[in-house]
């Protein structure tokens, strides 16, 4: 996709998208075979349920309909969230991080697993967890020392761990 029709597209979506309450994250369009494939990622700050993605798409594919933005060719609109193991880019992403294990690649090299605690402007409060039953300890990386970040995908979370123990306390 040329830069041109990206930006093309951003200026077009992104007001639409905003008005749902959601944030434009990302658009491609790829080429599957002779048919191309528009994908949009949105999110927001408590996430995106069925119901926003719906409406978002029925508004996003009106707009579509309307404009030459895709050309004259056949296309497929897909609207969705960025996922589970979403990469971390924005100082907006980090904060939707908060108490989730993230995989980051710090500049000096290496790699680092921790769970976020709290991003301020300059960078991030990380707890990074003990190994082989030591305790965890507690790290600040800002976020100039970030080449890559990345959640990752953890099947008893913390804050589950939490909610648990409340449950069983009433």
């Amino acid at each position: 996709m040329s830069t041109t029709q990206s930006e093309r597209l951003r200026e077009l979506l992104e007001p639409l998208v905003t008005s749902q309450g959601l944030d434009l994250e990302e658009i491609a369009v790829d080429s599957v075979g002779r048919k191309r494939v528009l994908r949009v990622v949105v999110d927001s700050d408590n996430g995106a349920d069925l119901d926003q993605i719906a409406d978002v798409s029925r508004a996003l594919s009106a707009k579509l309909d309307e404009t030459d933005a895709m050309g004259e060719g056949e296309y497929t609109l897909e609207v969705g969230t960025p996922g589970a193991e979403r990469l971390l880019k924005e100082h907006r992403h980090y904060v939707r991080a908060v108490g989730r294990l993230v995989k980051f690649q710090p500049a000096e090299g290496g790699e680092l697993v921790a769970r976020i605690v709290k991003v301020d402007d300059e960078g991030l409060d990380l707890e990074v967890p003990g190994v082989k039953g030591r305790k965890a300890t507690s790290r600040r990386l800002a976020f100039s020392d970030i080449d890559r970040a990345r959640v990752q995908v953890e099947f008893n979370r913390k804050e589950d761990d939490k909610n648990t123990e409340k449950e069983e306390e009433a």
